[in-house]
């Protein structure tokens, strides 16, 4: 039996498998597609773009360098490599790009860096765009390495659990493990078959993606192209994306046809464009919907199979690959049987407000890009906002995920936050310290008044004891190993509170 079976082999199964791999489980993924290339998720109809925070969850892990070259970033695009510039810096360079919110692209010149919470230099302080193969391959690989079994091909058909397993039925065989964990997307089988409750609203609109030969291409513009009738987007030569508010009716049921494709794109575009051949398409609508609870039982869910929404502003992928890094040192931690009383509920007490939110971000979207008169007026309004430095940076802190702060009961404000990248005096950074997976107790100081409490915990968490480049007023912090901050300590760390906090998310010390 294993210590968790993953059904789906997309980017959050694969991320959510190399945190367990890392940490020593014994895991097993499931993917109902067979082996092989897939056009899908190959450029150009793979791109996807990847938030700061996902960027820095593959930075954290030692992933980045790859994952950069297998998508083919360079040092002159793309992701900032920040190491060049002053290591006493409080705050980052400002991003190359941003992106768009319904449509309206925003100026990353307009981004007040100097005001994002506790930001610093780092090789993942923005987002980047990638493809699901290259992603997909990447983890693959790394998951591979730390033990993990992928198998293809199986599709699960039944889910039955008990207070101290849980099986997934395939094809006649049964996989049992102590844990399931459901991340095989939006029509999640998973889901309907252990009983999850989904709730939400139905679509304004049909999207569909397209790989086509355009015949006269010049009629329509590069980039995204908000217009009052929709939306389409010519990211590349015959890629080409579109969203027509026809309330969701011509959805993935139908196969669209050259025909339906053309008119659909002159209706939006208001052009009388020709579709010479459409070589790939498929659609796609806003539904959002959310699981009421992330786990039910010894099943848990993350990614599509919990929460579904517009592909507006790439949220989808980037969510995800959160609730992978939330959960996967958690569920270790249940595994191997030391993680505090209700660790693991904490997953759907962190992660579902997180994708509530997401689903209200995109639904705001379709309401400012809503043809007719309203939808124009909002336009407008959005518009002005944008153009403005706290409008600009209000919308850049949500889509980077900076704005992104768990409640977790303490007292300053860097607690509940992903941890800023700290450098010590060394040159040692905080993403260097956190390869293993383990969380980091770092001090500030060489009194190393914190270090016989910490060796309680050796083993869940790496102690480091430092003067910092730039510290930020900090005497000590407490990072996670998901990167969120714990604890944090002025300059005269309070042991005590310290103790509570490693006692509260790594369980009792060794003693």
């Amino acid at each position: 039996m294993h210590d968790v079976v993953i059904v789906g082999a997309g980017p959050v199964g694969l991320f959510l498998a190399c945190e367990l791999g890392l940490a020593g489980c014994s895991v097993l993924v499931l993917e109902r597609e067979p082996e092989g290339h897939s056009p899908f998720r190959a450029k150009p109809l793979g791109t996807r773009g990847l938030s700061a925070a996902s960027v820095e969850a593959f930075y954290r892990r030692g992933m980045l360098h790859q994952l950069r070259t297998a998508s083919g970033v360079h040092d002159d695009s793309g992701v900032h490599d920040d190491s060049g510039a002053d290591p006493d810096a409080h705050v980052p360079s400002p991003p190359r790009g941003v992106g768009h919110f319904a449509g309206m692209v925003l100026d990353p010149a307009q981004v007040d860096v100097a005001a994002l919470p506790y930001r610093l230099p780092s090789p993942a302080t923005e987002g980047m765009l990638t493809y699901l193969e290259a992603v997909e391959t990447l983890l693959s690989e790394q998951a591979s390495r730390l033990g993990v079994e992928i198998r293809h091909g199986v599709t699960v058909s039944a889910i039955a659990q008990n207070d101290e397993s849980a099986v997934a039925q395939a094809g006649g065989q049964e996989y049992a493990a102590r844990w399931v964990v459901g991340c095989d997307g939006g029509r999640s089988a998973v889901r309907g078959l252990a009983g999850f409750e989904f709730v939400g609203t139905e679509p304004q609109f049909t999207g569909y993606t397209m790989h086509a030969t355009v015949a006269d291409s010049e009629k329509l513009g590069f980039g995204i192209n908000l217009t009052p009738t929709g939306m389409y987007l010519r990211l590349s030569e015959g890629h080409i994306g579109m969203m027509d508010f026809d309330g969701g009716a011509f959805d993935r049921s139908q196969q669209p046809t050259r025909d339906h494709l053309q008119a659909v794109l002159r209706r939006v575009s208001g052009t009388d464009v020709t579709l010479s051949e459409v070589h790939l398409a498929s659609s796609f609508t806003d539904r959002a919907m959310q699981t009421t609870t992330y786990r039910r039982g010894r099943v848990l869910l993350a990614g599509d199979a919990a929460h579904i929404h517009s592909p507006l502003g790439g949220q989808g992928l980037n969510t995800g690959l959160g609730d992978a890094m939330n959960l996967g040192w958690k569920l270790a931690a249940t595994v191997h049987g030391y993680a505090p009383h209700g660790l693991l509920d904490t997953y759907t007490r962190e992660r579902h407000p997180i994708g509530a939110g997401v689903l209200d971000w995109s639904r705001a979207q379709v309401a400012v890009m809503r043809p007719g008169p309203h939808g124009q007026a909002v336009q407008k309004v959005v518009r002005d906002l944008l153009g403005t430095r706290d409008g600009t940076t209000y919308m850049f802190e949500r889509m980077s995920g900076s704005s992104i702060r768990y409640d977790l009961g303490g007292e300053h404000p860097l607690v509940g936050r992903s941890a800023p990248e700290l450098r010590l005096e060394n040159g040692t950074r905080l993403g260097d310290l956190m390869r293993d997976g383990q969380g980091v107790a770092l001090e500030f100081s060489t009194d190393r008044c914190l270090h016989e409490s910490a060796m309680g915990w050796e083993g869940r968490m790496r102690y480091v004891a430092a003067p910092a480049r730039n510290d930020l007023g900090l005497g000590a912090v407490l990072v996670r190993p998901d990167g969120v901050v714990a604890w944090a300590g002025e300059r005269t760390p309070d042991r005590e509170g310290f103790e509570r906090a490693a006692s509260q998310w790594f369980g009792a010390p060794e003693i």
